[in-house]
């Protein structure tokens, strides 16, 4: 980072929510000893979307790199804890898997365990895939214990956790401002550009107030006030491939322990999410206008729910793609105003928290040389669309037709990567492999095997042991799995021993994410 004459001195943020307040504290706390100046622009009279509630481990890292005590933030936010996510009805009618924070087996002789798996399917034996997952088989208990640092079975998961994200950026607003952030009520109603290089000078905003920046943070939503109403920078639309462009969100009351993990049921145009947190119970559809209207959504999602409304429903629209550049000139665009995937596998904060990290990594000059932006955009556009064709898989990687919606998506023309990785696992049962992305190869496995994916080959290593061999590895692992299970406390112990000394675990976990 550069501290001479031409570091950068004012950073403004434009607008708040969980975007906008998750880049100030971060910023406030890297700049704390600095005289940079950070000041965020919010106004209360625009609403925030706020359904973004179940979250992915790296957010536990986040919290870890600001300081923040666990216990002290999940009981600010209401948090639940989170092992993974169930999908309910995706592959056909019927069925359910578990795809959990955390690995299937471990690897026999430098093999993934799941060509074991497959050997023994084909032979006619084992038990599902997610018999063989901790984490998913303490969904299915409805129990939880933190992960371990060693080399055992309890170190192969991590967990996350359900949020109240308006409590969270409320949260983290009062964090920012202890740390000197300075934070303007009103709305932007001027944006101000050097007429020679076309990068932001000042926004005006209804106060009378003109705030001056080197550095300015477009957390605006969907509007993309900077890096598209002013910067024009264009927007690259997925929705061929992700079709669905509304949601509905509402919250209800909790009818029973809170299970610690999501539940994304597929309906006839869409599906539904279920987010269990300590108060209420947050819910949602999203659906293609297409193929089903806005008053039958609700309909649907109202008579999914477990228990009455907390609140009237928020209806949203939305198109799913990103910015053709994050970062432009002076403006680096995080949250939804840098693009928008839906939010089937909860990465919509973890993606606001990538760009932070990736700004922090790549921070600029005063000059914002475009080395830097540059670099952001490769990266960022890398990640999201890694992430678009995991979330592509799950509605392609289906065997339903009894809709317009299912035909459509189970026969789409798909992004070549993805057909790529499709065709290799579908011929040869191996999971493309990348340094760099979200979802690594556990996920992959839980999502094709889960929706019936089947390969025509095995790994031609596994034949070598006999049907007794590899049916004895699968069962002892399996034993292990639930005796471990069954010496835990349940997720609803978990959170009622918050804070309570003797229950340090979260001191020792460590980021272990996704079991590598």
């Amino acid at each position: 980072m550069h501290k001479d004459k031409d570091s950068v001195r004012k950073i403004a943020i434009v607008g708040g929510g969980t975007a906008g307040w998750m880049t100030a504290a971060a910023l406030a706390k890297l700049f704390k000893h600095s005289d940079c100046q950070i000041q965020l622009i919010e106004s209360e009279q625009i609403g925030t979307i706020g359904v973004g509630e179940a979250t992915l481990p790296h957010l536990r890292f986040f919290n870890q790199r600001l300081g923040i005590d666990e216990p002290e933030f999940m009981k600010a936010v209401n948090a639940t804890y989170k092992l993974g996510i169930e999908f309910v009805d995706w592959g056909q009618v019927g069925d359910a898997y578990i795809h959990p924070f955390g690995d299937f087996g471990s690897p026999i002789n430098g093999i993934p365990f799941h060509q074991y798996w497959m050997q023994a399917q084909q032979q006619g034996g084992s038990a599902p895939i997610g018999d063989y997952s901790l984490p998913v088989e303490m969904c299915k208990a409805n129990k939880f214990s933190f992960p371990a640092q060693d080399q055992s079975l309890l170190s192969t998961y991590s967990f996350a956790y359900h949020i109240d994200a308006g409590l969270y950026a409320k949260y983290l607003r009062g964090y920012s401002e202890a740390l000197g952030l300075v934070r303007h009520e009103g709305k932007v109603i001027k944006v101000n550009q050097n007429s020679a290089s076309g990068f932001i000078e000042s926004v005006d905003i209804d106060s009378g107030l003109n705030v001056e920046a080197d550095l300015f943070i477009d957390c605006s939503g969907f509007r993309g006030l900077l890096i598209e109403q002013t910067l024009e920078t264009g927007y690259q639309h997925w929705n061929h491939w992700l079709p669905c462009d509304r949601a509905i969100a509402i919250a209800c009351e909790s009818t029973s322990e809170p299970l610690p993990y999501t539940r994304a049921t597929a309906d006839t145009a869409g599906w539904r999410w279920r987010i269990p947190l300590q108060h209420r119970v947050g819910n949602g559809h999203v659906y293609c206008s297409d193929f089903i209207s806005d008053d039958d959504a609700l309909e649907k999602l109202v008579a999914g729910l477990d228990g009455k409304p907390l609140a009237d429903p928020n209806f949203l629209r939305f198109n799913t793609g990103r910015r053709k550049k994050m970062w432009n000139k002076n403006v680096v665009a995080i949250g939804l105003s840098a693009g928008f995937l839906e939010p089937l596998e909860s990465t919509g904060i973890h993606l606001i928290q990538l760009g932070i990290m990736k700004l922090m990594e790549f921070f600029p000059n005063r000059q914002i040389d475009s080395a830097y932006s540059d670099e952001f955009n490769r990266v960022m556009k890398m990640e999201i669309e890694r992430v678009k064709d995991f979330l592509v898989l799950h509605y392609n990687a289906t065997e339903r037709n009894d809709s317009e919606f299912w035909q459509y998506v189970g026969n789409m023309n798909l992004p070549d990567d993805l057909q790529h990785k499709m065709d290799l696992f579908k011929t040869t049962g191996h999971v493309v492999k990348y340094q760099e992305g979200l979802f690594l190869e556990p996920s992959w496995v839980a999502v094709y095997l889960g929706q019936r994916v089947q390969p025509t080959n095995i790994d031609a290593r596994v034949s070598r042991y006999s049907e007794t061999q590899i049916e004895s590895v699968l069962s002892r692992f399996k034993l292990k799995i639930d005796h471990a299970v069954s010496q835990m406390p349940s997720h609803l112990e978990a959170l009622n021993n918050l804070g309570d000394p003797s229950n340090d675990g979260w001191k020792k976990t460590s980021m272990n994410l996704y079991g590598h």
